[in-house]
């Protein structure tokens, strides 16, 4: 059974550095897409950051682009989120997911963990 753990989050004063992390238990094809939506109350769910184990390119949302940097270990095993300059506007549940495709995962294809809190303070 695929299970992704997610590690990381917590509470920040806005302007400070948060870093997440998702393990996968081994790289597959069909979970080559792997990052982070983030939903916040109220508001949809949206993307955050997403990177191709396989070739390393990366994908980033519009509202955290040049603020967070995502990466992977060697064994392609661990995506790790970076995020700075964080804003209170930044805070929400974040959810790892992983799959063939951002859009697939978009769509709700794929597979996702549990979520971790992430909260910016003023």
């Amino acid at each position: 059974q695929v299970k992704l753990v997610e590690s990381g989050g917590g509470s920040v004063q806005a302007g400070g550095s948060l870093s997440l992390s998702c393990s996968d238990s081994e790289f597959a094809l069909n979970r080559n897409w792997m990052g982070w939506f983030r939903q916040a109350p109220g508001a949809d769910r949206e993307r955050v950051a997403f990177i191709s184990r396989n070739s390393g390119d990366t994908k980033y949302g519009d509202s955290v682009e040049g603020r967070v940097t995502i990466s992977q270990d060697n064994a392609k095993t661990t995506v790790i989120l970076e995020m700075n300059s964080l804003k209170p506007e930044d805070s929400a549940m974040y959810y790892c997911a992983a799959g063939t495709s951002v859009m697939a995962l978009e769509r709700g294809r794929g597979y996702w963990g549990r979520g971790t809190q992430v909260t910016v303070s003023s």
